[in-house]
């Protein structure tokens, strides 16, 4: 009898084994601070995950610049990032691509009772900028702001800054105002916090108004081809799982243990600016804005930002067919 369970559980673990293997792994970097963990753990509950051709493996990652480091490096398979970088990988003969993941980016944040009402309010005042120079909601801003006749480099204070410590500083009466990632700037929303305007009202002013996603997963392009029923039938998933987080009040509930707070005007204002960020590739059109959007940014960041070429390198988004 110690025999045949030895043998049965040998063969238990062979046909375990087998039904992993159909399934191909992708291993997803992801940052604590992100949110794509938000919709990958909606994969790990769906029902029919047993059905799915691929299986999820997440790791995590310090910042930004970890993720594409890992990336390049081989040590995970997808990322979140934007499709600025990955053009710019592109021209230096990597073949990464890019698929959508949400239109929401940046916002200008005040305090509730701060006298700043528009771009023009600004002078005098000292901006905390999360990121670098180089940072695009930045670049944008000042583009909008050149607009209006604004010269933001030379009328604001500038304070670059992690996203937390932007935030601390605006808490704190250090700054006038903030532009920070979307979910540290939803935070303080809900804290009585006004925003100004956000990535989606910067490239409107701008006259870019089709709906361009600013973040997305980003994988190799050889990788993506040799496994594409998989690939793609992941991207539909968490385009599915998005859906769910929006639309399913239990779906929610699921994830609110990685929000990290426990204040509901808190999440529900996280959950209403992700909700906001929803996209669908929207093909030719898309990238048509994408590369209007890279050619003022090469101009406005003299080529730091994008790199040498040209234009918006070909095969930079991944399509569903």
């Amino acid at each position: 009898m110690k025999l045949k369970n030895t043998l049965l559980s040998l063969l238990l673990s062979i046909s375990c084994a087998t039904v992993a293997d159909d399934k191909l792994p992708i291993r997803i970097g992801v940052q604590a601070t992100g949110t794509s963990g938000w919709e990958l753990s909606v994969l790990e509950r769906a029902p029919e995950r047993g059905a799915q051709r691929f299986a999820v493996q997440t790791q995590q990652l310090a910042n930004a610049e970890a993720g594409k480091i890992a990336l390049q490096s081989g040590a995970v398979d997808m990322i979140i990032s934007d499709w600025i970088w990955v053009s710019r990988m592109r021209a230096a003969g990597s073949d990464f691509t890019f698929y959508p993941y949400s239109t929401t980016s940046g916002a200008l944040i005040v305090a509730g009772n701060s006298p700043i009402k528009a771009l023009s309010d600004l002078k005098g005042k000292r901006l905390g900028i999360a990121g670098g120079e180089f940072d695009k909601n930045w670049l944008l801003l000042k583009a909008l702001a050149k607009r209006q006749q604004i010269d933001l480099d030379a009328s604001v204070e500038k304070v670059f800054g992690a996203p937390p410590l932007i935030d601390e500083q605006l808490k704190l009466g250090r700054i006038d105002a903030a532009l920070n990632y979307w979910h540290f700037a939803a935070r303080l929303e809900a804290l009585g916090y006004r925003q100004i305007i956000d990535g989606k009202g910067i490239l409107q002013g701008l006259g870019i108004t089709e709906p361009v996603a600013n973040l997305g997963y980003v994988f190799k392009q050889s990788w993506a081809a040799a496994h594409k029923q998989a690939i793609n039938d992941f991207l539909m998933a968490t385009e599915s799982a998005k859906k769910q987080l929006c639309s399913a009040d239990e779906t929610w509930r699921g994830i609110i243990p990685l929000l990290k707070t426990d204040d509901p005007a808190t999440r529900d204002k996280l959950r209403q600016r992700y909700c906001d960020g929803i996209t669908q590739p929207g093909g030719k059109a898309e990238r048509q804005a994408a590369e209007r959007i890279y050619l003022l940014l090469r101009e406005l960041s003299g080529k730091q930002l994008t790199g040498d070429a040209a234009s918006l390198q070909p095969g930079t988004f991944w399509a569903l067919d």
